[in-house]
Protein backbone atom coordinates (compact mmCIF):
# COMPACT_ATOMS: atom_id res chain seq x y z
CA UNK A 1 0.00 0.00 0.00
CA UNK A 2 1.20 3.58 -0.67
CA UNK A 3 1.89 6.03 2.10
CA UNK A 4 -0.20 8.74 2.86
CA UNK A 5 -0.55 11.44 5.00
CA UNK A 6 -3.46 14.25 6.71
CA UNK A 7 -2.86 17.13 6.30
CA UNK A 8 -5.63 19.26 8.73
CA UNK A 9 -6.91 22.11 7.17
CA UNK A 10 -6.23 24.35 9.83
CA UNK A 11 -2.50 23.08 9.42
CA UNK A 12 -2.36 23.80 5.48
CA UNK A 13 -3.76 27.35 6.06
CA UNK A 14 -1.54 28.34 8.44
CA UNK A 15 1.38 26.66 6.43
CA UNK A 16 -0.08 28.60 3.25
CA UNK A 17 0.25 32.05 5.00
CA UNK A 18 3.64 31.35 6.32
CA UNK A 19 4.74 30.43 2.49
CA UNK A 20 5.91 26.83 4.20
CA UNK A 21 4.33 25.32 1.05
CA UNK A 22 2.63 25.68 -1.91
CA UNK A 23 -0.81 24.76 -3.26
CA UNK A 24 -1.63 24.14 -7.23
CA UNK A 25 -4.47 22.33 -8.16
CA UNK A 26 -4.13 18.93 -6.28
CA UNK A 27 -0.41 19.22 -5.63
CA UNK A 28 0.19 20.51 -2.10
CA UNK A 29 4.93 20.85 -2.23
CA UNK A 30 6.69 21.44 0.92
CA UNK A 31 8.92 24.21 0.24
CA UNK A 32 11.88 23.46 2.64
CA UNK A 33 12.29 19.31 1.52
CA UNK A 34 10.88 19.94 -1.83
CA UNK A 35 8.80 17.19 -1.72
CA UNK A 36 5.58 17.26 -3.12
CA UNK A 37 1.87 15.10 -2.79
CA UNK A 38 -1.13 14.08 -4.69
CA UNK A 39 -3.80 15.50 -2.50
CA UNK A 40 -7.58 14.98 -2.08
CA UNK A 41 -10.12 16.26 0.06
CA UNK A 42 -10.94 14.07 2.82
CA UNK A 43 -12.12 14.29 6.71
CA UNK A 44 -10.96 12.49 9.96
CA UNK A 45 -13.13 10.98 12.44
CA UNK A 46 -12.35 11.46 15.71
CA UNK A 47 -15.17 10.35 17.79
CA UNK A 48 -19.23 9.44 17.78
CA UNK A 49 -20.86 11.58 19.77
CA UNK A 50 -24.22 10.43 19.92
CA UNK A 51 -23.87 7.21 21.51
CA UNK A 52 -24.99 5.12 18.81
CA UNK A 53 -22.55 1.95 17.41
CA UNK A 54 -20.13 3.08 14.92
CA UNK A 55 -22.16 0.71 11.87
CA UNK A 56 -19.83 1.98 8.97
CA UNK A 57 -16.19 0.99 11.04
CA UNK A 58 -15.57 5.11 10.52
CA UNK A 59 -13.73 6.13 13.80
CA UNK A 60 -9.96 6.98 13.97
CA UNK A 61 -9.90 6.63 10.11
CA UNK A 62 -9.90 9.11 7.67
CA UNK A 63 -12.09 8.83 4.51
CA UNK A 64 -12.05 10.72 1.19
CA UNK A 65 -14.88 13.25 0.97
CA UNK A 66 -16.35 12.09 -1.82
CA UNK A 67 -16.53 8.33 -0.31
CA UNK A 68 -18.38 9.72 2.91
CA UNK A 69 -21.15 12.00 0.66
CA UNK A 70 -21.39 8.50 -1.14
CA UNK A 71 -22.59 7.13 2.04
CA UNK A 72 -24.88 10.06 2.72
CA UNK A 73 -22.62 11.99 5.07
CA UNK A 74 -23.30 15.60 5.88
CA UNK A 75 -20.36 17.73 7.05
CA UNK A 76 -20.74 20.69 8.25
CA UNK A 77 -17.15 22.14 9.80
CA UNK A 78 -15.90 20.12 12.62
CA UNK A 79 -19.42 17.68 12.47
CA UNK A 80 -21.01 15.15 10.56
CA UNK A 81 -23.87 13.31 10.62
CA UNK A 82 -24.07 9.76 8.85
CA UNK A 83 -27.73 7.72 9.51
CA UNK A 84 -28.39 7.66 13.41
CA UNK A 85 -24.52 9.01 13.71
CA UNK A 86 -22.76 11.80 14.76
CA UNK A 87 -19.11 12.59 15.02
CA UNK A 88 -16.53 15.09 15.41
CA UNK A 89 -14.57 15.45 12.71
CA UNK A 90 -10.92 16.91 11.49
CA UNK A 91 -11.36 18.38 7.89
CA UNK A 92 -8.34 18.22 5.91
CA UNK A 93 -6.77 17.10 2.87
CA UNK A 94 -5.07 13.39 2.29
CA UNK A 95 -2.05 13.11 0.18
CA UNK A 96 0.33 10.53 -1.26
CA UNK A 97 4.01 11.49 -2.27
CA UNK A 98 4.53 11.67 -5.98
CA UNK A 99 7.63 9.52 -6.77
CA UNK A 100 9.15 7.47 -5.18
CA UNK A 101 11.78 8.72 -2.41
CA UNK A 102 14.57 7.59 -4.18
CA UNK A 103 13.07 9.67 -7.23
CA UNK A 104 12.73 12.66 -4.54
CA UNK A 105 16.47 12.18 -3.00
CA UNK A 106 17.78 12.18 -6.86
CA UNK A 107 16.22 15.68 -7.44
CA UNK A 108 17.87 16.80 -4.98
CA UNK A 109 16.78 18.06 -2.02
CA UNK A 110 17.87 20.57 0.70
CA UNK A 111 21.36 19.32 2.35
CA UNK A 112 19.22 19.18 5.52
CA UNK A 113 17.24 16.37 4.28
CA UNK A 114 19.86 13.92 2.37
CA UNK A 115 20.06 11.86 5.73
CA UNK A 116 16.85 10.94 5.74
CA UNK A 117 16.12 7.55 4.43
CA UNK A 118 12.21 7.56 4.01
CA UNK A 119 8.95 9.81 3.44
CA UNK A 120 8.09 9.26 6.89
CA UNK A 121 11.42 10.39 8.31
CA UNK A 122 11.34 13.21 5.86
CA UNK A 123 7.29 14.57 6.97
CA UNK A 124 8.22 13.62 10.51
CA UNK A 125 11.17 16.36 10.54
CA UNK A 126 8.89 18.81 8.78
CA UNK A 127 6.38 18.50 11.27
CA UNK A 128 9.26 18.82 14.49
CA UNK A 129 9.96 22.09 12.74
CA UNK A 130 6.70 23.13 11.81
CA UNK A 131 4.42 22.80 14.74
Amino acid sequence: MKNRVFFPQVALDEWLGEDRVDLKNDELTIKSEGRKYRIIEAIRILSEVSGSPDSHELLGKVKSKAFLAELGAEILETSMILGDNAYDVVPGFVGAPIGTFADHQRGGPPSQTRNLTTDEDLLAAFLATKL
